[in-house]
């Protein structure tokens, strides 16, 4: 495991080993996940036109709320993959590994709530 300049851990490795052969926690869901994602751009979208149209106001807010907690639910769904998979690997292996997995997943939920 490395840490880059930023602080964040490297990706998990997949049962092949090696940074070639990265796989991640969302691997699996990938499909879904980008399917569910052109979905949240589409609600931006919408929300470009209803300005664009001149909404009411608070319609628009209905739709930013909307949009708001898609994403909060595709972050929660990303975050429990993350801790399925990458936690629950780095927690195997032990060490220093599984301390730097916690504190990276601790600091991502922390951001996730100061949304």
């Amino acid at each position: 495991m490395t840490t880059t300049e930023a602080g964040a851990t490297a990706p998990c490795e997949s049962e092949q080993g090696g940074p070639e052969h990265v796989t991640h926690g969302y691997h699996k869901q990938k499909d879904e996940h980008l399917k569910r994602l052109r979905r949240i751009e589409g609600q931006i979208r919408g929300l470009q036109r209803m300005v664009d149209e001149d909404v009411y106001c608070i319609d628009i807010l209905t739709q930013v709320s909307a949009s708001t907690k898609a994403l909060q639910s595709f972050a929660l769904q990303l975050l429990e993959e993350h801790l399925r998979h990458c936690v629950a690997d780095a927690a195997v292996k032990g060490g220093a590994e599984i301390d730097a997995k916690v504190e990276e997943a601790t600091k991502a939920i922390g951001r996730l709530l100061r949304t």
